[in-house]
């Protein structure tokens, strides 16, 4: 028992780090983007079109690799999957168009399966009690995102900018080798993993509740990936900052985010996934009606004067408020996959794999979309507004769903008792929604 206890620290240690590798890659255009927006001259929409290049192509593979890792040896496709990323890192230095960036962009995307693939090697090791904190545990290797942050920018300072992709091609090769050598067979998955055929793997997506956890992951990591590609030049363009302090703010907001997931997960096992995703939507929608107010100038004509007002939130007020929010969808991520895993514990590879594809596809949109609706209005803001609208449709469909299961549970109780019991002795009754 101790030796599997050990077994499986050792295989979250080396999948957490891998997946921290792998999005750092992931978001490598959060930092490159800037540089590249600068020389190509690049308007808003085809700055987020850039920044979306590698989102787009991880989302569309994630529900693929996560069929694969049904059948495959989750650790064999993981080596695969970075060894993968090695030639496009190496051919970084030599790109210059905006068509080639591009093309990279997708190739880079490959990072992006690694979170499905991770998640199926990791969710055998663990108790059904345990899964909640191990998936948060794993999924803050999304502060590979603020290695990006904090690493590119210092080697386009110490070598130029030529070299940030074969020193991450480096580094995704030492992973490699860390990844083969210490982490551990999954020989207890290889064991317990269901033979089934396909179809069986793909009936739960049948399941409208499958896509309402979509819709949630979409707001909760597709708008977290989307501002941590979106902040270094909302920083730069609204507030004036130099870079260095656009992408330490940015750091700042991803680090929080991420290390929030572990405690995140620990709520969900201990509360209820439900309860942690309502308390994550009223946080956001509270702290995003304020981030929506763009800059405003009143006069008040006053009996003998006009007074003169000037709203806008400064840069003390956007950071708090985005870091509230960072550290909510930290909690939301975690709280999601932890309502899966109780309610399709044999499926997280398929049912795992299409949520994340989802989530991922904000991660594609949004940046577009911030694009489209800061050229259309002219409002740095609307990026935000975007936002709002977004979890408001997905506290909507949240709120509809808990009345229908109610009403579902209330349905079936009858049934089961002919309609027999007196409303007190019903109302007494009653499962606890």
């Amino acid at each position: 028992m101790q030796y599997t206890q050990q077994l499986a620290g050792r295989a979250l240690i080396f999948a957490s780090a891998m997946f921290a590798a792998n999005f750092s890659v992931w978001t490598l255009y959060a930092v490159l983007g800037v540089e590249i927006r600068g020389q190509l001259d690049l308007s808003a929409t085809e700055y987020g079109i850039l920044l979306a290049a590698p989102i787009l192509s991880g989302a569309l593979l994630r529900f693929p690799a996560g069929l694969l890792v049904e059948y495959f040896s989750a650790k064999k496709l993981i080596l695969l999957q970075m060894l993968l990323l090695l030639p496009v890192l190496l051919l970084l230095p030599y790109i210059e168009s905006f068509g080639a960036h591009l093309l990279a962009g997708l190739w880079l995307g490959v990072s992006g399966v690694s979170f499905v693939l991770g998640i199926r090697y990791i969710n055998p090791w663990f108790e059904r009690r345990q899964q909640g904190t191990a998936m948060g545990i794993f999924g803050a290797g999304n502060a590979g995102a603020a290695i990006t942050l904090a690493l590119a920018p210092a080697i386009q300072n110490w070598l130029g900018r030529e070299w940030i992709g074969p020193v991450y091609g480096l580094g995704i090769l030492l992973m490699m080798l860390l990844f083969e050598f210490f982490a551990p067979e999954e020989t207890r998955y290889m064991r317990s993993r269901d033979k089934a055929n396909i179809h069986s793997h793909l009936r739960p997506l049948m399941q409208i509740k499958v896509w309402r956890y979509g819709l949630y992951y979409y707001f909760v990591f597709g708008s977290f990936l989307a501002l941590l590609l979106w902040l270094p030049n909302y920083y730069l363009s609204v507030y004036e900052v130099s870079t260095p302090a656009a992408m330490a703010l940015t750091l700042l907001f991803v680090a929080l985010s991420s290390s929030m997931r572990a405690l995140g997960g620990w709520f969900a096992d201990r509360y209820g996934a439900r309860t942690v995703n309502w308390s994550v939507f009223w946080t956001c929608l509270v702290c995003l009606f304020f981030l929506s107010y763009p800059p405003t100038s009143m006069t008040i004509h006053g009996v003998e004067r006009d007074v003169h007002l000037n709203i806008e939130v400064g840069i003390e007020l956007f950071t708090l408020l985005l870091l509230v929010i960072g550290i909510a969808q930290g909690f939301g991520r975690a709280s999601v996959y932890k309502a899966l895993h109780d309610n399709f514990p044999a499926h997280m590879g398929s049912v795992g794999g299409t949520v994340a594809t989802i989530g991922a596809l904000g991660g594609f949109t949004l940046p577009v979309l911030f694009g489209i609706a800061q050229d259309l209005v002219g409002i740095h803001s609307a990026a935000f507004m975007l936002l709002y609208g977004v979890l408001a449709i997905c506290m909507l469909v949240m709120y509809l769903a808990i009345q229908r299961e109610g009403y579902q549970q209330r349905l079936a109780f009858a049934q089961q008792n002919n309609f027999l019991h007196d409303e007190a002795g019903s109302s007494a009754a009653l499962p606890d929604r």
